[in-house]
């Protein structure tokens, strides 16, 4: 990533307190704490890890979760598989649907440079046409996606599954890899189902499938309710967000991610100003009326954003309230979309920088 001589970088032995704003702050300790617990309940229960860097998009960090025990790593553009590619990972699945002559071209460079690749597809016209572009090239490993109630890709029944499965299995340059989904969250028993099904229709045609790969943070700690996965994949559970408190994966104590931010404005008793917007919060409402959790102002409601500028309404917080130039800590709605909105992530240990990592796969283009 090209330096910007104008920007303001932290270094180790800094003090988080005097840091510039808007900027995101990862806790050391949290952070290692949360790849472990989640690394232990996947070795509890015999399942393979794949955590999916998008979270983060910062190497050195899919590093950590690999040395703790994580397989391999779960991308979701070329361009982060190329970037994590050059970092030396060699076992990446992309989980998205791949198609036109660019993004095949640079695929099939990537296939070229790294042992084991993988992607999904849940159409013929995708198959086809990564097996036109992998003919005569090294062959590509495919799963086929299912849609087991996300709403999202994938296809609709077990027996379309085995259609594809054939599909892939019979077409040049390319491996069938095994079946994945992304189910919504509290769905275990409907997923087990589809994917048992489609097993079962598998191995009645000899098609055998390596890979059952299940996902999802919001999924993460009932994964073991799925016998038919041999892998799970999530992203969120590195940092936490609100989203995860609320889903009761986590508490406020477990999320690494702070955005911090300063007061600049107090206009009126009842409402604060900070040079956070939606540029450093995001948008991401995720079902909740505001955008984040002011930490230590439990009653504080951060209401309106525009690009530079967070509105809170501190019309419940009693007598204590934040002052101009007061530095609040903001626990995001979505740690994911913070991650792609700033250059580098800041890391701390009881309020001192420990390091700056650049966000090496920020802002790509496919």
């Amino acid at each position: 990533m090209q330096e910007n001589p104008f920007a303001v970088v932290a270094k180790p032995g800094d003090r988080v307190a005097d840091l510039a704003t808007p900027r995101p702050i990862i806790d050391e300790d949290r952070l290692a704490a949360n790849i472990a617990r989640t690394q232990a309940y996947m070795d509890r229960h015999s399942l393979n890890f794949r955590p999916h860097i998008k979270t983060h998009k910062i190497p050195a960090l899919a590093a950590e979760q690999i040395a703790a025990g994580a397989k391999g790593i779960n991308c979701q553009k070329i361009s982060e598989a190329e970037v994590f590619a050059a970092a030396g990972f060699d076992d990446i699945l992309i989980t998205f649907n791949i198609v036109g002559p660019q993004k095949l071209e640079r695929l099939g460079a990537l296939n070229d440079r790294i042992p084991d690749l993988k992607v999904v597809a849940d159409s013929t016209v995708t198959i086809d046409g990564l097996s036109s572009s992998f003919a005569s090239r090294k062959p590509l490993t495919v799963l086929v996606e299912c849609d087991t109630g996300g709403g999202r890709c994938g296809v609709q029944t077990p027996e379309d599954a085995k259609i594809l499965a054939k599909r892939i299995s019979g077409a040049p340059g390319l491996s069938f890899g095994g079946l994945l989904n992304y189910p919504k969250p509290g769905s275990a028993e409907a997923v087990q189902a589809f994917l048992s099904k489609a097993l079962l229709l598998l191995e009645t045609d000899g098609i055998a499938c390596p890979i059952v790969s299940n996902g999802g943070t919001p999924s993460l700690f009932e994964a073991h309710l799925v016998g038919a996965a041999t892998e799970h994949r999530a992203g969120t559970y590195i940092y936490n967000d609100r989203s995860m408190v609320r889903a009761g994966h986590c508490s406020e104590a477990d999320c690494a991610m702070h955005v911090l931010a300063t007061v600049v404005s107090r206009p009126t008793a009842d409402r604060a100003v900070i040079d956070a917007g939606s540029k450093a919060l995001t948008s991401d409402l995720l079902g909740f009326a505001d955008f984040g959790t002011v930490v230590g102002y439990p009653e504080a409601a951060i209401t309106g954003l525009s690009e530079e500028h967070g509105v809170i309404d501190l019309s419940k917080c009693g007598d204590r309230r934040p002052l101009i130039g007061e530095k609040i800590r903001i626990i995001p709605n979505h740690t994911c979309v913070v991650s792609n909105l700033f250059d580098t992530m800041v890391f701390h240990r009881d309020g001192v920088v420990t390091r700056v990592e650049d966000v090496a796969a920020r802002g790509l283009v496919w």
